[in-house]
């Protein structure tokens, strides 16, 4: 169940996410910053690390799950918000998805980094399209063994459900 927070802590989440993101930007930088919550206080902090790192994986909300799984020692951040400068691209929602956060805020939005020339409102359209119009194809190839991987995983008991 999730707990009912201060709005003016919420904002200074929020106010805290958009400081670092301008500093990151002055760091040479992207323009996004994340922060990861339990329990009211910050557990980890993440900036975009796209273009230093080359990784395209590297988006703060990413960078601030993974520190935030780091320094819990866990995968599942239930308990957690997710705070970010910016509405979260599909990698990043998917991700706080994946990561069992148990509420995500935001900022700005998708239409505000679109004016900044990011393409998370574009990722968000080309969804609501079949995949056969998309401009990179994405398709599945049926192969014998496919399911292998999945039933050597069922097979094993004492897998980590996640």
């Amino acid at each position: 169940m999730t707990v009912s927070i201060d709005a003016d802590v919420e904002r200074a989440w929020l106010a805290e996410c958009v400081r670092i993101a301008e500093k990151n930007v002055a760091d040479g930088g992207g323009p996004f910053g994340a922060l990861v919550v339990k329990d009211g206080e910050i557990v980890a902090t993440g900036v975009n690390r796209v273009t230093p790192s080359l990784d395209p994986t590297a988006h703060a909300e990413v960078v601030a799950i993974r520190a935030a799984c780091q320094a819990l020692g866990t995968f599942s951040l239930a308990g957690c918000v997710l705070v970010s400068s910016c509405e979260p691209c599909p990698m990043c929602l998917a991700s706080s998805l994946w990561a069992r956060v148990d509420r995500v805020l935001y900022a700005a939005d998708r239409d505000d980094a679109a004016r900044a020339d990011f393409d998370d409102r574009a990722f968000y359209e080309l969804f609501d399209h079949p995949r056969e119009t998309w401009q990179t194809p994405v398709s599945r190839v049926s192969t014998p063994d496919a399911f292998a991987p999945f039933s050597a995983w069922l097979g094993r008991p004492d897998r980590i459900e996640y």
